[in-house]
């Protein structure tokens, strides 16, 4: 008896939470959904090995330039806050502002740079292969 009256009163508070005049909806916003890199180039087929994920949060000082880089991985990210501009060593470029999303360029040289008064804040999501560095510098290479 003693459990049924416990059940009971359980049951009743669940009803009465359930009850209430707010409800509140999970939002979801596709940012992007593509097989391409900002400027149109195919994303790469993903090689043989253990997948591994890195998730970055960058921060790039106003009138910052960043060094001509590639990343070998797939990665994609959502500007924060302030402005971004990344360009290709063939000159595309695109103008990021908070809230967009990007998805990277994949072995191709580009840099990014702040030409703002404020930080540009990114997260950056990388889809690669444990062992794969997720981004090499130009002098790197040389």
């Amino acid at each position: 008896m003693k459990k049924l009256l416990i059940l009971f009163s359980f049951s009743s508070l669940l009803l009465f939470a359930c009850n209430t005049s707010e409800t509140s909806k999970t939002e979801v916003i596709t940012l992007s959904k593509t097989s391409e890199s900002w400027n149109g180039t195919p994303l790469p087929k993903y090689p043989d090995g253990n997948a591994e994920v890195t998730i970055l949060k960058i921060t790039i000082p106003p009138k910052t330039k960043l060094e001509l880089h590639k990343h070998p991985e797939i990665n994609a990210g959502v500007l924060l806050k302030g402005e971004l501009t990344v360009i290709s060593e063939t000159k595309d470029t695109l103008h990021l502002k908070a809230g967009e999303s990007i998805v990277e360029l994949v072995n191709q040289w580009h840099y990014g740079k702040n030409e703002g008064t404020v930080p540009a804040e990114i997260i950056v999501f990388y889809a690669g292969i444990k062992g794969t560095p997720i981004t090499i510098g130009k002098h790197e290479e040389e």
